[in-house]
């Protein structure tokens, strides 16, 4: 294999806060990083490993942390993830995984690991054409309303609540596929549902989302609030389960209480940003994240705690 430089690389389509704070976190470790936009990697057979990274002069990365793939054509993602597929052939520890990203992005498919893992999660059901759709909203909607979310997609674009088949969009609206997942009612206003931030198998910190409507991503407006007493043991061991489930290194899973008093696993996100939740958590989740990396890609830096 080609040789590897004791460089962490941190995959994200822009320098936002969360990457400087990464950067700064694998310094005070002791750890150089290089920060890039994954389409600017490439398949390259002059060089040993068949991969060319700018400013690594045909060695590898250490270690590789994923921020963002960012959007793209069918052909751009597929040859991005290819890189990332390539990595972890090569041996290099990729956070989060190309298959784990794969299983994160399409929402059918984290649905359908979570149910076969037996975790609590709305009945869902994903479908190519509108005929297809009409016949599942007409079947259940005598239960309830649906909700029509884009199959990738994140922080609740692009959501809609389906009383009817009437409400369904025209496929060119949504590329021909409809995924439909049985509304939760909640009480409210103020609706809440919750984001816990897993890491290496442990809960760093979760939090609330509250909003006067019953989208309650923070980047619609919702508030972030702390999560006090016994509610956490519970949200705690169903992300844990949840991250299990999907092969993530860390993650932000999103849970929403039923009238019922239960708890429903919505997503798993396998590129979170934390700002919401550190504002409410006395941990730092970037410092958490490469102390766990570190400690397994370089054992004896891994043990000092970040400063």
């Amino acid at each position: 294999m080609a040789e590897t430089a004791d460089t962490i690389l941190i995959l994200s389509d822009r320098p936002d806060g969360q990457v400087k704070q990464l950067s700064s976190s694998f310094h005070r470790l002791g750890v150089k990083t290089l920060s890039m936009h994954l389409a600017d990697i490439g398949f390259d057979s002059r060089y040993k490993s068949g991969i060319a990274i700018p400013g690594l002069d045909g060695a590898l990365p250490a270690a590789v942390v994923v921020r963002s793939v960012s959007s793209g054509t069918f052909e751009a993602i597929t040859r991005r993830l290819g890189i990332l597929h390539a990595f972890a052939h090569l041996g290099i520890p990729v956070w989060n995984s190309a298959k784990a990203i794969e299983r994160c992005v399409d929402k059918s498919t984290t649905t359908f690991l979570l149910a076969q893992a037996g975790l609590p999660t709305p009945e869902t059901f994903a479908v190519e054409n509108l005929q297809n759709a009409r016949a599942i909203v007409e079947r259940e909607i005598a239960k309830g309303p649906l909700v029509l979310k884009p199959l990738f997609g994140s922080q609740g674009r692009g959501i809609r609540l389906i009383n009817g088949p009437e409400d369904l969009p025209v496929p060119e609206e949504i590329d021909d596929v409809y995924y439909l997942q049985r509304f939760v009612a909640r009480a409210g206003p103020p609706f809440r549902d919750y984001r816990v931030f897993t890491c290496a198998g442990e809960a760093l910190g979760m939090m609330a989302r509250c909003a006067d409507g019953w989208i309650t991503n923070i980047a619609k407006g919702a508030k972030a609030e702390p999560v006090t007493g016994p509610l956490q043991v519970k949200l705690e061991a169903l992300a844990l389960a949840a991250s299990k489930a999907i092969g993530t290194d860390f993650a932000g899973i999103d849970i929403i209480p039923a009238t019922d008093g239960g708890l429903l696993v919505l997503e798993v996100n396998s590129m979170p940003a934390w700002s919401g939740l550190q504002s409410v958590v006395p941990v730092r989740v970037a410092d958490c994240i490469a102390r766990a990396l570190t400690a397994g890609v370089f054992p004896h830096l891994g043990e000092r705690p970040a400063a």
